[in-house]
C-alpha cells in the first residue's frame, strides 16, 4: 500500500487526484457516501464508514464493502465523535454526506483537528481526469430536477454521451469516474452539497431561483443563498440566471468567474441582449450567436412542450426549458437538437406526471411538490382544478398559496395528519370552493394505512371532478406524516387514480 502523503489532502495536485494510500473517513452511508466509499477504496485509499443507522440496506452495504477491505461502523456510538483509524494514523479527509448539519459534532471535531471536511462533488471534481467530462450544473430551490433531466434529454438528441446525476439519479463520483467516460454532465445540484463544495468549475450553470427553502439548515436566506452561488465559481462559459430573480442576477455579478464567462439571462418575456426568452409562442435565443444585438434564433415552440402539463405547458415548464436550452446553447449544441430534445423530454415520476386521462379529467401526479412555492407552479399549469393537499408544512406559511390558487379551484381534498393549516386558510380563502377532509383515523382510533389515505382522497376528488378539470396532487407539504416518502405518495395516488379512470387509462 502507497504511503500516504506528507502534505495535507487539499494541497495535493488536481485534477485527477490520487487518493491511494490516504484514510478517508466517509460520514454517511447512502447512495452518495457509498459510491464514495466504493470509488476511492478501488483506488487504493483506506476508508473508514460511519451512519447512526442499522438499517439492513446499510447492513447490506456494510457486508459488500467489508469484503474488499473497507471498515464500516453503523451505530449512533460511531458518529458522535470523531473515530480513530484502524492503524491510529489520523485521518487525512472526511467525505460527509449532504444531508449530515453543520453542526453535527464529528464534522465540527474533524475540522477542529485540521482536517478538511469536502462533500462528494469537492472530492469528484478533483479526482475527475483532466480530459473528463465537462460539467453544466443546476441548482435553485426548484425545478432542478425537471432541468436536469431535459438537458441529459437535449444532450443525447444531440448525439453527446450524457447523463443527470448528483442530486439525483447517478451520484457525481461515479459519473466523473466513469470507465468509459462521458461527454458532460448534467450536474443537479443541493445547497447541501454546495456548501461543502468549493471547486465547481461547471462549462456553464444555472440557478433557477431562491425562495425561502431549509433555513434551519443553513441558517438563514443569505446563507442559503450564498451556498447556492457557489455553483457560479470558476465557471467558464456562461452563467445563466433567471431576469425575474433579482437575487440570481447578484449572485452572477459577485461570482468569481473564469476570463470570458458570460451572464445570460432567461426570461418568459421577450428576449434582450443576451437572453433567451419567447416571443409569440416560440421559444428563443439572443444569446448564443454571432448577431445577437440584431436577431435571435428559433430553439422551439410552445407546442413542442404541450404535453408536459394538463392545459398545455405551464409556465414554470416553459421557463425550465429554457434553462436547459441554455446550458446545451452553452456547450455549443445546435438549435434543431435543442427542440428535438424539447420534444422527446417526459416528465420524471412525480413532477407533475399525467398518469390518468378519462372523462375529460386529467389526473396529475406532483408528489415532488413538497413545499408552497413548489405547489404553486403547479397549480399555475392548470385552468380548472380539484387539489389534493396536505402533509407536514414544517412550519410553512400556506396562506399565500391558497389565496393566490382559491380562483382556479373546482374543489379540495385535504389529506395529512394535521390539517389545520391547509383547512383554515381554505376557509379564508375559498370559502364558497367544496373541500373534503381525509381524516387520519377511525372512529376507534385505529390510523388510515398509506393505500386507504390515497384512495379515499381520489375518490373524493373524483367526486368533485367536472370535464375539463385537473385532479392534481401537489401536497405543498411533506410526506413522512402518512407515508414512507413523497414516491410512495405519488405511486399510491397514481394507482387509485388509474383505478378511477378505468385500467391502462393515460
Amino acid at each position: 500500500m502507497t504511503a500516504a502523503p506528507a502534505v495535507r489532502v487539499d494541497e495535493l495536485p488536481w485534477p485527477g487526484l490520487d487518493v491511494s494510500g490516504l484514510r478517508i473517513l466517509v460520514t454517511g452511508f447512502g447512495v452518495s457516501g457509498y459510491a464514495v466509499a466504493d470509488q476511492t477504496m478501488q483506488r487504493g485509499a483506506r476508508v473508514t464508514v460511519v451512519d447512526g443507522a442499522r438499517s439492513e440496506r446499510n447492513l447490506e452495504r456494510a457486508r459488500i464493502l467489508e469484503v474488499l477491505g473497507v471498515d464500516v461502523r453503523l451505530g449512533p456510538e460511531h458518529t458522535s465523535a470523531l473515530p480513530e483509524t484502524a492503524d491510529g494514523a489520523p485521518f487525512d479527509l472526511v467525505v460527509t454526506s449532504p444531508g449530515w448539519r453543520l453542526d453535527q459534532p464529528l464534522l465540527l471535531a474533524a475540522a477542529d483537528a485540521g482536517i478538511p471536511v469536502w462533500s462528494e462533488v469537492e472530492l469528484a471534481r478533483r479526482m475527475q481526469a483532466p480530459d473528463g467530462p465537462a460539467w453544466l450544473g443546476v441548482t435553485g430551490t426548484n425545478g432542478k430536477t425537471t432541468v436536469v433531466t431535459m438537458l441529459e434529454t437535449i444532450l443525447r438528441t444531440a448525439g453527446l454521451r450524457a447523463v443527470a446525476c448528483g442530486n439525483v439519479g447517478l451520484p457525481v463520483i461515479e459519473a466523473a469516474l466513469d470507465p468509459e467516460g462521458f461527454d458532460v454532465l448534467a450536474v443537479e445540484l443541493s445547497s447541501f452539497q454546495l456548501h461543502r463544495t468549493e471547486h465547481v468549475a461547471c462549462e456553464a450553470a444555472v440557478i433557477l431561483g431562491i425562495t425561502e427553502d431549509h433555513l434551519d439548515w443553513h441558517g438563514g436566506i443569505d446563507a442559503y443563498a450564498a451556498d447556492k452561488g457557489r455553483i457560479y465559481a470558476d465557471c467558464e462559459i456562461a452563467c445563466v440566471y433567471s431576469v425575474a430573480d433579482e437575487r440570481t442576477r447578484r449572485l452572477v455579478e459577485d461570482a468569481d468567474v473564469l476570463e470570458g464567462c458570460r451572464a445570460i439571462g432567461v426570461t418568459l418575456g421577450a428576449p434582450g441582449l443576451s437572453e433567451l426568452g419567447v416571443v409569440d409562442g416560440i421559444l428563443v435565443d439572443r444569446a448564443f450567436l454571432d448577431d445577437r444585438a440584431h436577431r435571435a434564433l428559433e430553439l422551439a415552440h410552445l407546442e413542442d412542450l404541450a404535453h408536459l402539463g394538463p392545459h398545455g405547458a405551464p409556465p414554470h415548464v416553459v421557463f425550465d426549458a429554457l434553462a436547459a436550452a441554455a446550458l446545451a446553447r452553452a456547450h455549443g449544441v445546435d438549435p434543431l437538437h435543442v427542440r428535438e430534445g424539447l420534444r422527446a423530454f417526459r416528465a420524471g415520476a412525480h413532477r407533475a406526471e399525467v398518469v390518468a386521462r378519462a372523462g375529460g379529467v386529467a389526473w396529475v401526479d406532483d408528489s415532488k411538490a413538497t413545499n408552497p412555492d413548489a405547489a404553486a407552479a403547479s397549480l399555475a399549469s392548470t385552468d380548472s382544478v380539484v387539489w389534493i393537499v396536505g402533509g407536514l408544512t414544517k412550519g410553512a406559511d400556506v396562506d399565500g398559496l391558497v389565496a393566490s390558487a382559491a380562483a382556479r379551484l373546482r374543489g379540495a381534498v385535504v389529506i395529512g395528519a394535521d390539517g389545520t393549516p391547509f383547512l383554515e386558510a381554505l376557509a379564508r380563502h375559498a370559502a364558497d370552493v367544496p373541500v373534503r377532509r381525509i381524516e387520519p383515523g377511525h372512529t376507534d382510533g385505529s390510523t388510515l394505512s398509506a393505500r386507504e389515505v390515497m384512495e379515499q382522497a381520489v375518490a373524493a376528488a373524483a367526486a368533485l371532478a367536472e370535464d375539463g378539470d385537473a385532479v392534481l396532487m401537489a401536497p405543498a407539504a411533506a410526506s413522512m406524516d402518512q407515508f414512507e416518502d413523497y414516491a410512495e405518495r405519488g405511486d399510491l395516488f397514481a394507482a387509485a387514480a388509474r383505478a378511477i379512470a378505468g385500467e391502462g387509462a393515460a
